[in-house]
C-alpha cells in the first residue's frame, strides 16, 4: 500500500514536471522552479519540451505499473521505471542541481524499497 502511494506521487511529480517543461517553461513559476532567466528559458524552450516529454514517459510507465496493480502484477514495471527515475535523479544531482537528488532520487529509492518489500 505504501509502495502504491509512493509510485503514484512520483508519477504525479513527473506529470507536473512535464507540464512545467513542455507548456510553462517560460513562465515565472517554471523559471523560479528551475532557477532560470527569461533569456535562458527563451533560448532553451525546445530542449525543455523534449525533457518534459521524457518525464512524461517516466510518468506513463509508473501509471502503467499502478494500473497493472501494486502490490501485484505491476511490480516489475514499477521497479524498472523507478530505477529510471533514480538514475535520472542521481545524474541530475551530480550534473545539474543537487536538489534533483532529493526531489527525484530519494523518493524513487524509497518507493523502490517499498515496492520490492511489498509494503
Amino acid at each position: 500500500m505504501i509502495g502504491f502511494w509512493l509510485v503514484a506521487a512520483i508519477a504525479a511529480l513527473h506529470v507536473w514536471i512535464l507540464v512545467l517543461e513542455m507548456f510553462l517553461w517560460e513562465s515565472a513559476m517554471a523559471r523560479r522552479a528551475f532557477g532560470t532567466s527569461e533569456v535562458f528559458a527563451a533560448n532553451t524552450k525546445v530542449m525543455a519540451a523534449n525533457q518534459g516529454l521524457y518525464n512524461g514517459f517516466l510518468a506513463a510507465g509508473l501509471i502503467w505499473a499502478l494500473i497493472l496493480g501494486l502490490p501485484g502484477e505491476g511490480w516489475q514495471e514499477a521497479v524498472f521505471f523507478l530505477g529510471c527515475v533514480l538514475v535520472a535523479g542521481i545524474y541530475g544531482g551530480q550534473t545539474a542541481s543537487r536538489r534533483m537528488l532529493y526531489v527525484q532520487g530519494l523518493p524513487a529509492a524509497l518507493a523502490q524499497v517499498a515496492v520490492l518489500t511489498g509494503f
